[in-house]
């Protein structure tokens, strides 16, 4: 009897760590678990790539985006627009517009389904900064149960595995005042999904996974400069134990959310500046905001009530970044912008290096006419994986450096048959590196 016994409980804590295997190697949402950016996974990635080379699939996808894709255990999802606004001379009948989420076999590329959802019209014109995104920039989140998209205007959207639409929620049709559009992703948090509605209401949204229904909705007028995306963090010193808070950059503050009730926990003033485009920056205790052309960069303590500026906030630099989020790997911050690399010690915000990234002679070009005034300024933000730091530009140059502190690029990666733009972050799991263009969606490995 005991040897049943045994026997069942060893096969059961098989299965368990087989599940927690296949969790632990997930890229669910924006940037990855918590939105660190670093993969956990041990497996080797690749170094370099080409349009043949350690390229396990590549495919057509039925529009353009510039969402990053998520990896689901076997699947992979992307969203994408078709319809409407394919060229910005011409953009055509926004009757004509359709949003799409599109699940992939992660073996093979294989589009498993395509769900079309009918667009909220009018919506915003193709053109000027807007036609620099686009109709599907919000990056899409799962549970391994449902998959949930945000829409923008249109709303939330759910899905099941297999493609069934489960609801479809409004979360407001406002217009950002300076026609940029909206590009903030959704987050889980226990039975919630959390929806940053910043242009089209000017407010945060929880929603019940099940059915929709809105749980809680804030609204303050500093999200309307706010393109980042929220992050988990623990709540630190006075909360109870495993008490969690939502983290969000906005213009000149940082604010944090009870997740349960919507209410804010506490704030800091950070820089200055109308807008906000980077995410917060997860640490250990620990919170970082690297600002744009406007703003520095802070620490900032988490935890505490109210305005904690003067108590929490550890240091700040004159450092700048770029529309990315950087990157927080074994106490160092890493951030891209303009063809320059500023690596931060994480403890004391002194200036580690800075160097200009090393671009090969070819693609030492201006800006495409047809990406407009923006082509040089990267969307996408580093990733990490095997000591490695990943980082693609809109022209699709994907550079390749070293996680040891020093300076160190051991790679410049492009798919050379690929003219879209590479606006997304890539995913990275068990070793894949899943990248995506206007035009394609690829599978980059070594296996």
């Amino acid at each position: 009897m005991s040897g049943r016994i045994s026997c069942a409980v060893l096969g059961l804590s098989l299965l368990v760590s087989v599940f927690s295997i296949a969790e632990a190697s997930d890229w669910p949402r924006f940037r990855g678990p918590n939105g660190s950016g670093v993969s956990p996974d041990e497996a080797p990635t690749p170094t370099t790539w080409t349009d043949t080379e350690n390229v396990t699939w590549s495919i057509d996808l039925p529009g353009p985006g510039s969402s990053c894709p998520i990896v689901v255990g076997d699947k992979v999802f992307v969203t994408c627009w078709s319809g409407y606004g394919l060229d910005r001379e011409q953009p055509g009948d926004q009757a004509q517009l359709k949003r799409h989420l599109v699940c992939v076999n992660r073996a093979d590329g294989k589009i498993l389904w395509d769900q079309v959802v009918e667009p909220y019209l009018p919506e915003e014109e193709y053109g000027g900064m807007f036609a620099e995104h686009g109709y599907a920039s919000h990056t899409p989140v799962s549970d391994s149960e449902k998959v949930f998209a945000f829409f923008g205007k249109t709303g939330v959207v759910a899905f099941d595995m297999d493609g069934k639409k489960l609801w479809q929620t409004d979360v407001g049709n406002e217009s950002n005042p300076s026609d940029w559009g909206s590009a903030s992703s959704p987050i889980l948090y226990k039975n919630l999904v959390i929806v940053p509605a910043n242009s089209e209401n000017h407010a945060m949204y929880a929603l019940d996974k099940e059915t929709g229904s809105v749980v809680w909705k804030q609204e303050a007028q500093g999200f309307e400069g706010t393109w980042g995306t929220p992050i988990l963090v623990d709540a630190g010193e006075g909360k109870h134990e495993g008490e969690q808070e939502i983290v969000l950059a906005v213009p000149g503050e940082i604010w944090a959310f009870n997740p349960d009730t919507g209410k804010l926990a506490w704030f800091a003033t950070v820089s200055d500046g109308d807008a906000c485009s980077t995410s917060a920056i997860p640490g250990d205790g620990v919170v970082y905001i690297m600002g744009g052309r406007d703003g520095g960069t802070s620490a900032v303590k988490v935890g505490g009530a109210g305005d904690v500026t003067e108590k929490n906030i550890l240091w700040t630099s004159n450092a700048r970044g770029g529309i990315g989020t950087p990157l927080l790997h074994e106490g160092k911050i890493y951030s891209i912008s303009r063809d320059v690399i500023t690596c931060l010690d994480a403890k004391t915000g002194e200036e580690v290096f800075q160097q200009r990234l090393e671009a090969p002679a070819a693609e030492e070009r201006a800006p495409s006419a047809k990406g407009g005034r923006f082509m040089n300024a990267s969307y996408s933000s580093p990733v990490a994986a095997d000591g490695k730091l990943y980082f693609m530009t809109r022209a699709g140059l994907c550079y390749v450096f070293s996680l040891d502190g020093e300076f160190k690029q051991l790679a410049t990666n492009k798919f050379g048959s690929d003219e879209g733009d590479f606006s997304a972050t890539p995913a990275i799991s068990d070793g894949e590196i899943f990248v995506r263009s206007t035009k394609k969606l690829y599978c980059v490995s070594e296996k």
